[in-house]
């Protein structure tokens, strides 16, 4: 007989209050005063930073307060991003012994792969992109993260029914100079949502149902549908107090001078090719990097790849992660090299002659 593991949906919410229940659950979850659950959550309008970030290097705090947008910040890990409701959120609460003896990429991979079954079942074709995403053609429609609590572990998920691309960029950082019709078009490229891709406004309802269905073929379980215990409302309140203040959004708070977003671009045999990046100078640390030009690539998807392979990776290991991405996979980049995606990144970040001496 299958076990019983429990659903919940906690509806439309404010970010405070979502984060809040995110940790309620987990500490529930690792106290083992709850099953293993499956959540589904909305946010109100939010620009949600990652734990280790801060809102002054990666959000445009002026814009979200004259807009109303709540700022945040997750308990899991991951980037910068601009929450709002029509977006689909979907986590697990899990323990370790749920999973067995995997590390943390098969657990995002086993994870992925379910929530791609269940996405591609309303007729689109999704794949597990690694690390952490769910793409189609290339573009990203869900990113997910995970946090562990002692032998309980959190995986979210976030899936676009919808976006509004052009406040997103708004809410984000972006590089000085850069048209923002450019930047909308780069998203485009990248990004992707389910009503885009359908044509339509997908049956929200019949996702959750894939997705239950999906975890359930996954673990051998059975879901049964139960309210909030006491133990996780009073978890609740207590990180709700702490969460919902000036302070935890402020946790991580470091000058925009030591994160610049940077760019570059050259001219090379196999055409033009520029790089926006995302640089840490105290950590010397690619955060992000995008790269546009004369990009004639096949598949199509490999650029996408490329710029997720780069991300959080230290400079100095640019050169060996680039090699290493093209050559393990059959690609076809033209007439540009395995250097010259090197050669802009570095030109970006101002440090030409690393070049030379790696």
């Amino acid at each position: 007989m299958a076990d019983n593991w429990r659903i919940i949906d906690t509806g439309l919410r404010p970010a405070a209050q979502n984060i809040a229940l995110s940790r309620a659950l987990l500490e529930a979850r690792r106290a083992e005063e709850i099953p293993s659950t499956l959540r589904f959550l909305r946010f109100a309008p939010s620009a949600l930073l990652g734990p280790r970030q801060s809102a002054e290097q990666e959000l445009d705090i002026d814009y979200c307060r004259a807009h109303d947008i709540a700022l945040q910040r997750h308990i899991a890990g991951g980037c910068a991003t601009y929450a709002e409701e029509t977006q689909l959120g979907w986590e697990l609460y899990l323990h370790r012994r749920d999973l067995g003896a995997i590390g943390v990429e098969a657990i995002s991979r086993r994870l992925c792969h379910a929530a791609a079954t269940a996405i591609s079942a309303l007729g689109v074709n999704a794949h597990y992109r690694p690390r952490d995403e769910i793409e189609v053609d290339g573009r990203r429609l869900a990113s997910t993260d995970i946090a562990f609590d002692g032998n309980a572990l959190l995986f979210q998920g976030t899936l676009l029914i919808d976006w509004d691309v052009e406040k997103m960029l708004r809410v984000l950082r972006m590089p000085a100079g850069r048209p923002f019709d450019t930047a909308v078009a780069m998203a485009r490229e990248r990004v992707t949502s389910l009503t885009a891709l359908l044509g339509r406004q997908p049956d929200v309802a019949l996702l959750k149902h894939y997705l239950t269905e999906a975890y359930e073929s996954e673990f051998g379980i059975e879901f049964r549908e139960a309210d909030l215990t006491l133990s996780e409302h009073v978890h609740y309140q207590i990180a709700l107090r702490e969460i919902d203040t000036a302070d935890w959004v402020g946790l991580v708070a470091r000058p925009v001078s030591e994160m610049p977003v940077l760019e570059a671009a050259q001219k090379f045999a196999g055409g033009l090719l520029r790089a926006t990046v995302t640089f840490e100078t105290t950590t010397q640390t690619i955060r992000q990097v995008w790269f546009t030009g004369d990009l004639v690539v096949n598949p199509r998807r490999t650029v996408a790849d490329l710029e997720t392979a780069l991300r959080d990776l230290p400079l100095h290991r640019l050169a060996q992660k680039v090699e290493w991405f093209l050559a393990s996979r059959l690609v076809d980049i033209g007439a540009l090299t395995p250097d010259d995606f090197v050669t802009v990144v570095r030109r970006a970040v101002g440090r030409p002659l690393l070049a030379q001496s790696s």
